[in-house]
């Protein structure tokens, strides 16, 4: 209270004097202060609100554009995720169809397996039946072989040379008529 009292009786004496310049410092700095933020108020109001207007018009172009990048990206993210599916839709399409041209594939060399192991089975039985012919035949070409020189070898042991000519003459009678 006694601060009080004091600025009371300075304002008092102050009153008396009349108009004056002020040397204290505390009370002209704060009629200076408010005197100056009525000046800047009154003139600097179309200047600051000009700025601030200005500025208030480029946040907003900031954010229209901003925006519209936005609107942008979400438009070629759409187009991408939707170009991604249509990406994945044929892959599973090239896929399912490779793995039935894979399955095709698989049964075709199959059957074509299938045919070489019947063709070389008849080749192999075909040279079986060929060989065993050949044998046989060999066999024969053989015995009668034998039993031609078993059968000569008799006959020798067996004709004499009147014999053999009786033999001829007989053949020859036969063969003519």
């Amino acid at each position: 209270m006694g601060n009080f009292w004091l600025l009371a009786t300075e304002a008092a004496e102050a009153h008396e004097r009349g108009f004056g310049i002020n040397f204290d410092i505390l009370d002209t700095n704060l009629i200076n202060l408010v005197i100056i933020i009525g000046v800047l108020f009154y003139f600097g109001r179309g200047f600051l609100g000009k700025i601030l207007s200005e500025r208030r018009a480029k946040i907003e172009a900031a954010i229209k554009d901003a925006e519209k990048r936005q609107k942008d990206a979400a438009a070629a993210l759409a187009d991408r995720q939707q170009k991604l599916a249509q990406a994945q839709t044929e892959a599973e399409r090239i896929r399912a169809q490779a793995q039935e041209n894979a399955k095709r594939a698989k049964e075709a060399i199959l059957a074509q397996s299938v045919q070489e192991i019947e063709r070389l089975r008849e080749s192999a039985t075909q040279e079986m039946n060929v060989e065993r012919e050949r044998a046989i035949a060999e066999l024969r070409q053989r015995v009668a072989a034998m039993a031609l020189q078993r059968a000569e070898a008799q006959l020798k042991e067996q004709l004499d040379e009147g014999r053999q000519h009786q033999l001829i003459d007989r053949s020859i009678a036969r063969l003519g008529g």
